[in-house]
């Protein structure tokens, strides 16, 4: 296969050019993408959705991403690819998601998910390897075990067990694998110690080519209620050997490789996907202010306007721990399982908003002015934005509450402001640095310095008072939970699996959400008015407020029109609902 990868900075390159080149990036691949409601767009939304009704990907746009080079994107520059820093790498991917889920993950992240393993404990050689794949035009996919993932989709396991002579034999199967059968490197989770534990699965890489006939057997296609243009498939493995040179990082690391490199995972998800809840927002706007002269109906504000506020939250909470992996690499773990636990929840609230606006035409899966919905809808779970991913999650918040609660909640400096400027020039995404738990709670400590900051406004009137109001609210909660985490088992011992201790993640979760927010406000410089002004943080945050059921000031008087204008004026121009105001193709 041949490719044309536009050049992306030189390895030696100052941190300030890889912004500028991310962007033009993104900006080329939109503008290549075209105008998603052209219906004669080979690359439209009518297209993409005629794939996924025929369950097939859509080819002509594959070609295109091919020709972009798109999975260079997940190559480390000093390998030869463009991969920099993971809040620019969510946003060169953000074109491709705000069209197909499907078509971003199946020609897309999956390989970024598969490699990040070989990332952060591959020998050279394998590094070299995978980048030479990947640029190349080659794509590899993950054959994970189920700790990881925790996804109901992925179940099954492999067992590698030791082979005569040195490496291993592969054995096992999983049914459902995306691009099993069209990926050009397998990387397996495999169990190699029978015992639970930390130390129970290792990491292989293999070339499916490399497979001595009888070893392998591909398992029909499996259709999924979403995501129907990727291709999932399973593989059955019967003592299919395993080269000593195959094992990333030693016999054991697996869980510990998963865990690290699943919060770029995570965070990276939630850095996309709400692209695609913003195409269905543009739907929204359009079905409420087609056909009128006059402003939008009344009924129609709150949704809107809510789910505009959410979207700018999404994106702050994705943006923040994506920048984190960065800057703050041996403390992001806790808080990229935050995000990735608040954000498919408000994504999916979101869409059940906007269905009340669009009504019927949301699920005209054959519109591309209104269908988005429809496809969004079935495609989240399947991409791991459901309830098991939920789970998941919470797997890795509870067992830390209690050492949080303990050490680091009312004690913590705050992070660097660049965590939140926008602009800021930050280390690389190394996934060697990445970390597992620990490292205190610099989110919490962030809100608690924001709040500080904006207490002398309280009382005083204005939208800023309802912003201190708002930022000591959850100051508050922060202050009960401590006192309720701090009475859980010790880590180390197994947290009660009860609902009581399942809401204690959930209320920490939107706790950091509204840190998130709060940073991001503060951090704004006045470039954008809109984002500078608290209209949008104040609605936002009484949202998510609600959601913990903490007391909630009144919206101040022009509030919601505020967010409702600059809303309707980014449909108009034709702007994203993020913290950028991407410019879409028209």
């Amino acid at each position: 296969m041949t490719t044309t990868v536009e050049t992306g900075p030189a390895p030696g390159a100052a941190r300030g050019d890889w912004e500028a080149a991310a962007s033009l990036r993104a900006a080329r691949l939109e503008a290549r993408l075209g105008d998603p409601y052209d219906p004669a767009n080979p690359h439209g939304l009518r297209a993409l959705f005629a794939a996924d009704d025929r369950r097939t990907p859509p080819r002509e746009t594959e070609e295109l991403l091919d020709e972009t080079g798109l999975a260079a994107e997940f190559v480390p520059v000093e390998y030869g690819g463009r991969l920099t820093r993971a809040d620019l790498l969510a946003r060169t991917l953000r074109p491709v998601f705000r069209r197909d889920v499907a078509l971003g993950f199946g020609h897309g992240i999956t390989s970024l998910f598969a490699i990040g393993a070989v990332w952060a404990a591959g020998d050279e050689e394998q590094r070299r390897h995978l980048a030479r794949l990947l640029l190349g035009g080659g794509r590899a996919t993950i054959l994970h075990h189920e700790l990881a993932h925790a996804n109901a989709i992925l179940r099954h396991e492999f067992t590698a067990r030791p082979a005569p002579g040195g490496g291993h034999l592969l054995a096992g199967r999983k049914d459902l694998i995306i691009n099993a059968a069209r990926a050009d490197a397998h990387v397996v989770y495999a169990r190699t110690d029978p015992a639970r534990g930390s130390r129970s699965h290792s990491v292989f890489v293999l070339d499916p080519a490399d497979a001595p006939p009888g070893t392998v057997r591909r398992l029909p296609r499996v259709t999924t209620s979403g995501m129907r243009g990727a291709l999932f498939g399973g593989l059955e493995f019967e003592d299919r050997p395993v080269p000593a040179d195959a094992l990333v990082g030693g016999v054991g690391d697996g869980v510990a490789l998963a865990l690290r490199t699943f919060q770029v995972n995570r965070s990276v998800i939630c850095g996309v996907v709400t692209a695609a809840a913003d195409t269905v927002l543009h739907s929204a706007v359009r079905a409420a202010t087609t056909g009128r002269s006059g402003p939008v109906a009344r009924r129609w504000h709150k949704p809107l306007t809510g789910v505009f506020a959410d979207l700018l939250a999404c994106d702050a909470m994705a943006t923040v721990a994506l920048r984190a992996l960065g800057l703050l690499p041996d403390r992001a773990h806790v808080f990229a399982a935050a995000v990735k636990y608040v954000v498919p929840d408000l994504l999916r609230e979101n869409l059940e908003e906007l269905a009340a606006v669009l009504g019927g035409r949301g699920y005209e899966h054959d519109s591309p002015e209104y269908g988005a919905l429809d496809k969004l809808v079935r495609d989240l779970p399947v991409a791991g934005l459901g309830h098991a991913g939920t789970a998941s999650c919470q797997s890795v918040i509870v067992p830390q509450l209690r050492t949080l609660a303990e050490t680091s909640w009312f004690a913590e400096e705050e992070p660097p402001p660049e965590l939140f400027r926008a602009g800021a020039e930050l280390p690389p995404l190394d996934y060697r640095a990445l970390g597992i738990a620990g490292g205190g709670d610099f989110m919490a400590a962030s809100l608690l310095r924001s709040a500080a900051r904006l207490a002398p406004a309280r009382g005083v009137g204005g939208q800023i008072a309802v912003l201190a109001e708002l930022a000591e609210g959850f100051v508050a909660e922060l202050r009960a939970l401590r006192e309720t985490c701090r009475r859980l088992p010790r880590h180390g011992g197994r947290p009660p699996a009860d609902p009581a201790v399942a809401v204690l993640g959930d209320r920490y979760s939107l706790v950091v959400a509204a840190a998130a927010v709060l940073g991001v406000w503060e951090g704004q410089d006045g470039t954008d008015p809109f984002l500078s002004d608290a209209p949008w943080a104040v609605l936002a945050l009484s949202r998510i407020g609600a959601r913990l059921g903490i007391p909630v000031p009144d919206l101040p008087e022009g509030c919601t029109q505020q967010v409702l204008d600059e809303l309707i004026r980014r449909y108009r121009a034709g702007l994203g609902c993020d913290l950028d105001a991407t410019v879409l193709a028209q």
